[in-house]
């Protein structure tokens, strides 16, 4: 299995803070570990069936269907085997907002971003001819056949129709999962600001008051990696950033990546990558 994780690097630029991200799985399995982040998320596939799960419910999406994961709702995605092709959309409710203070900010954008209302997480092939607009701006965007601005209008337009399309047809809600997924997000984010660092079974049981034995099942059954898996993760994916950032030695990446022994890091980022660290960073 391997991993991705795109969370780690910013969404969007300044300029056009909307991401789109085209993931296509050969028929091998993997996994983007758990995460969540304060944009919203549109899931679009394509062909083949990914598995997603949205705060703890978990769905198999075949093609055409659609997945909204609101903001802060913890979520995942992957496949075991089949071949899947997905796009995810990525961008933060003020992308669409108005400078303006109007009812659609304050009774609909604003509780949306904050959480009191949310976007039921499938809303199945209802969006399939709005994502597919999206799909079309991001093929034109790699060919540069059309200005940004232009691409930026079409975004827009197409974003608000989806929301008009999910208020229209109730698929804005009420959140009341608010709130529930607080020791997750702790778990989370405990890892992800002390991955560096060595992180035991043992240390993390303890940090949350929680048997050793509980935390390895809850962390499998609830995330569908182990706790090592998504510590080694983050080691990589960090690596792998300062590989492309940065001209620092490999020697020195191991080390601020959290790996003490550099033959044990360049054996891990080959099996998880396909190449050396230095191979990748010549790519």
């Amino acid at each position: 299995m391997y991993f991705e994780l795109k969370e780690n690097k910013p969404h969007g630029t300044k300029d056009d803070p909307f991401s789109t991200y085209h993931i296509k799985n050969e028929g091998r399995s993997f996994q983007i570990p758990v995460h969540w982040h304060d944009e919203l998320e549109i899931i679009y596939v394509k062909s083949g069936f990914l598995t997603v799960s949205i705060s703890g419910e978990n769905y198999i999406g075949t093609p055409g269907d659609t997945f909204v994961v609101s903001p802060g709702n913890l979520h995942f995605m992957g496949s075991q085997t089949d071949t899947v092709d997905y796009f995810t959309f990525l961008f933060p409710l003020k992308y669409i907002s108005f400078c303006i203070n109007d009812m659609l900010d304050d009774k609909l954008l604003e509780p949306l971003k904050n959480g009191h209302l949310m976007i039921s997480p499938r809303v199945k092939d209802t969006a399939k001819e709005l994502c597919e607009q999206l799909v079309e701006i991001y093929v034109a965007k790699n060919k540069k056949t059309e200005s940004i601005i232009t691409a930026q209008i079409k975004k827009k337009i197409i974003l608000l129709q989806f929301i008009l399309e999910m208020w229209e047809k109730g698929f804005i809600i009420e959140n009341d999962k608010s709130g529930r997924n607080t020791i997750e997000k702790e778990m989370i984010s405990y890892i992800q600001q002390n991955f560096m660092e060595k992180i035991s079974l043992k240390e993390f049981s303890e940090q949350f008051h929680l048997s050793e034995k509980y935390i390895s099942r809850y962390f499998k059954e609830h995330f569908h990696i182990t706790l090592s898996q998504y510590i080694t993760h983050l080691r990589l994916e960090h690596a792998k950033q300062l590989l492309q950032d940065t001209d620092i030695p490999v020697t020195e990446i191991a080390m601020q990546s959290g790996y003490q022994n550099v033959s044990y890091f360049i054996r891990s980022f080959k099996k998880t990558y396909g190449v050396s660290p230095l191979k990748y960073r010549k790519k």
